[in-house]
C-alpha cells in the first residue's frame, strides 16, 4: 500500500495550466505531474465557492445533502468524512494549510492540523447568507483587495509557510521508524485574491501581452439576468480604478498561478528528496475556478466553465498515464482517498482509480449548485455528455454544447432546434434532485442561521468583509 499526498489550491481555473492547453500560463511542475499520470480533463466542483465545496470534498456528499450552503456554514466534522474513515482504519492522516472548516478543535478527521486556516471567527461570512431579493447586501470593501499588483500579501506569506512546513513534514516522516502508509492533505491559497503577486511571477505576464477577455459587457455582451444580479453584490469589474489596474489584476492572477506551481514544485522536490516519491501517489486539484474577467466577472460564484471547472491530476504507482475525458468532481476525489487505503466509506462519488482505468464515459453526469453570496435564488448545473444545463430558480435556463462551443458563447436554451435536448436535460436534472425543493431548503436553513445569530442586523456584522484572514505564521 502506498502513501497519498493530496494538494488542493484555491480558485485555480481548470484551463490555467500548460498541460490543459493554455496558450501562455506557465505551470511546469503541474505539467510534469500530468505527463506521468492522469489529467481529468472534465473535472468540476460541487459548488463554486470555498466553504460549501470543501464540505462536499470532506464528506463526499453534494451540497443538498450536507446542507452546508454557503460561507457561513463551515464543516465541523458533524458529517463523517474520508478523514474519519482513515482514522478508523489506523491510517496516519494529517493536514497542512487551508481547510476553511469551522475551528481547529473540531473533530474534522485529521490526527494533526498544521497551520490550519479556518473561517473567520468560526462563523464565516454570515452577512453573505442574506440573499433574498428584498434583502440584498452590497459589499463595502473591494473583494479583490485594496491594492492590486506586484508584492507580498498575507496570503503569499501563508503559502510560503505552508510549503516550508510541508517540506519539513516530508523529511521528518521519512526519518521516522515504521512503514505504515500515510495520507497528507496540503491546502494552498493561491491564486485566490487578494491579487498581489510576488514580483518575479507578476512579471511573467506583462499587461501588454494579455489577450482581451471574452464576452465583455463593454463590448455589448448582455449577462444572464441571474448572473447580473449575483454579480451586483460585489461587481469587481466596476471597482477597478483604471484599465491599467484591470490588466494588472489579470497579470497578478496568472502570476499567482505560477507562484502556486512553484510551491507545488518545492513540495514534489522535497518528496523526491525524502526517498518516498516512488511509494507515493499525488493528487492535485482546486476547490473551484475563477472567471478572471470573462463576461466582466471576477472570482467564482457562477456555473460557467471558468468558475465551476477545476484542475484534477493524479500520478504515482498504479495510475495510468494520459488524459481521462470522463467527467468527475471533488466527490470522486473524496471517494478515492479511503479507497486508496482499502477503507470503507459511503460517498456519492466513485474512485478516480476506477474511472481512470475504465473506458472513457463522456455520458457520466456531474452536478454543481450554488446557494451562496449574491444568489437571489438557487442555481444548478448538470454536465451530461456534450451538453451542459444551467437552471436558475425564477429565471430562464442556459444550455451549452461544450463540444462545438467550449467557450459557452451561445446559449441554446431558447433555440427551438434544441427544444428536445433542453427537455431531456431538465428531465435528467430532475432525476438527481428537485431543484425547487432544494432551493426552498437552502433559504430555510439560511434564515434559521441568521435568526440564531440575532437577526439580520446582527448577522451583517459577522465574519470577514473580504478574503478570510490567514492564521498568524512564524
Amino acid at each position: 500500500m502506498t502513501n497519498l499526498l493530496v494538494i488542493m489550491s484555491d480558485e485555480h481555473q481548470a484551463r490555467a495550466m500548460g498541460c490543459a492547453g493554455h496558450p501562455f500560463v506557465q505551470t511546469p511542475h503541474l505539467d510534469a505531474l500530468a505527463s506521468r499520470g492522469t489529467r481529468f480533463a472534465n473535472a468540476y466542483t460541487p459548488c463554486p465557492i470555498c466553504v460549501p465545496a470543501r464540505a462536499c470534498f470532506a464528506t463526499g456528499q453534494p451540497v443538498h445533502v450536507t446542507r452546508l450552503w454557503d460561507n457561513a456554514m463551515p464543516y465541523s466534522g458533524q458529517i463523517q468524512g474520508w478523514g474519519h474513515a482513515l482514522q478508523r482504519g489506523g491510517i496516519p492522516v494529517e493536514s497542512i494549510g487551508k481547510l476553511h472548516y469551522r475551528a481547529p478543535e473540531d473533530p474534522a478527521g485529521f490526527d494533526v492540523e498544521h497551520l490550519p486556516m479556518m473561517v473567520a471567527d468560526g462563523v464565516g461570512m454570515v452577512w453573505a447568507s442574506i440573499r433574498r431579493e428584498d434583502e440584498r447586501v452590497t459589499v463595502g470593501p473591494r473583494m479583490l483587495g485594496e491594492y492590486i499588483g506586484p508584492g507580498q500579501s498575507k496570503y503569499t506569506e501563508y503559502d510560503a509557510a505552508v510549503t516550508k512546513r510541508t517540506e519539513d513534514w516530508l523529511i521528518d516522516r521519512a526519518n521516522q521508524s515504521g512503514d505504515r502508509p500515510w495520507c497528507l492533505y496540503v491546502g494552498l491559497v493561491a491564486p485566490h485574491f487578494p491579487l498581489v503577486c510576488p514580483e518575479e511571477f507578476f512579471e511573467k505576464y506583462p499587461p501588454d501581452a494579455l489577450p482581451a477577455v471574452k464576452l465583455h459587457p463593454a463590448k455589448g455582451h448582455q449577462r444572464h439576468p441571474w448572473v447580473e444580479k449575483q454579480n451586483a453584490m460585489m461587481d469587481s469589474e466596476s471597482r477597478f480604478n483604471s484599465e491599467e489596474e484591470r490588466l494588472a489584476a489579470m497579470s497578478a492572477y496568472y502570476g499567482l498561478t505560477s507562484w502556486l506551481d512553484s510551491n507545488f514544485g518545492r513540495i514534489t522536490t522535497a518528496l523526491q528528496a525524502s526517498g518516498m516519491a516512488e511509494d507515493t501517489v499525488i493528487v492535485y486539484t482546486s476547490d473551484h475556478g475563477d472567471n478572471v474577467g470573462a463576461r466582466g466577472l471576477w472570482g467564482k460564484s457562477n456555473l460557467y466553465e471558468e468558475s465551476v471547472a477545476i484542475p484534477m491530476i493524479m500520478a504515482g504507482p498504479n495510475v495510468p498515464v494520459g488524459t481521462c475525458d470522463t467527467p468527475v468532481s471533488l466527490l470522486d476525489l473524496a471517494a478515492t482517498i479511503p479507497a486508496h487505503f482499502d477503507q470503507e466509506f459511503s460517498a456519492a462519488g466513485q474512485s478516480l482509480y476506477d474511472i481512470a482505468n475504465a473506458p472513457p464515459n463522456p455520458e457520466r453526469p456531474v452536478l454543481s449548485q450554488y446557494h451562496a453570496a449574491g444568489a437571489v435564488s438557487g442555481a444548478f448545473m448538470l454536465r451530461l455528455g456534450r451538453w451542459k444545463l444551467n437552471q436558475y430558480i425564477g429565471f430562464e435556463p442556459e444550455l451549452f454544447d461544450l463540444v462545438s462551443d467550449p467557450e459557452e458563447l451561445t446559449n441554446l436554451a431558447g433555440d427551438p432546434r434544441h427544444g428536445e435536448t433542453l427537455k431531456m436535460m431538465k428531465s435528467a436534472m430532475s432525476d438527481h434532485l428537485d431543484i425547487e425543493e432544494v432551493d426552498a431548503q437552502a433559504f430555510a436553513d439560511q434564515a434559521a442561521l441568521i435568526a440564531s445569530h440575532g437577526g439580520r442586523d446582527a448577522a451583517l456584522k459577522l465574519g470577514a468583509p473580504g478574503a478570510t484572514p490567514p492564521p498568524r505564521v512564524t
